[in-house]
């Protein structure tokens, strides 16, 4: 029997005018320790971006969700926080915030492989 790994998930959201609290889930972040995982996957709808927010630009919604994934990945950016370990970048992505971009709360979970597990959640709850 193959074993399980815990793992812990939030969904990405942009939340395109943060005093309404209306948004959109856009992908899912996963941190899996015991496989030393930290991935996230996302997509942008923008017909969708656009029916909740006509003025809000499609591109710099990309270039933000752009920089969350370089430091979830661990890119070499001119952010300190790439710098950090993967458990560090996965609660400063996390953390709460009022911004265009943010997360649900963390929830856990076991899984046997977090690269198959960050796929089935981003379709179960994004697309």
């Amino acid at each position: 029997m193959q074993e399980k790994h815990l793992f812990e998930y939030a969904v990405i959201r942009v939340v395109p005018r943060v005093e309404r609290e209306e948004f959109m889930n856009v992908g899912i972040v996963l941190y899996c320790r015991s496989k030393r995982f930290l991935d996230c996957v996302y997509q942008l709808d923008h017909q969708k971006l656009q029916v909740l927010c006509q003025t809000l630009p499609c591109d710099d919604v990309l270039q933000h969700l752009q920089s969350f994934e370089n430091i979830c990945r661990g890119m070499k950016t001119e952010s300190p926080i790439t710098n950090l370990d993967a458990a560090s970048r996965f609660r400063w992505l996390t953390a709460t915030r009022s911004t265009i971009v943010q997360t649900s709360k963390v929830h856990p979970g076991f899984c046997k492989d977090p690269k198959e597990t960050v796929q089935r959640l981003f379709e179960q709850l994004v697309l």
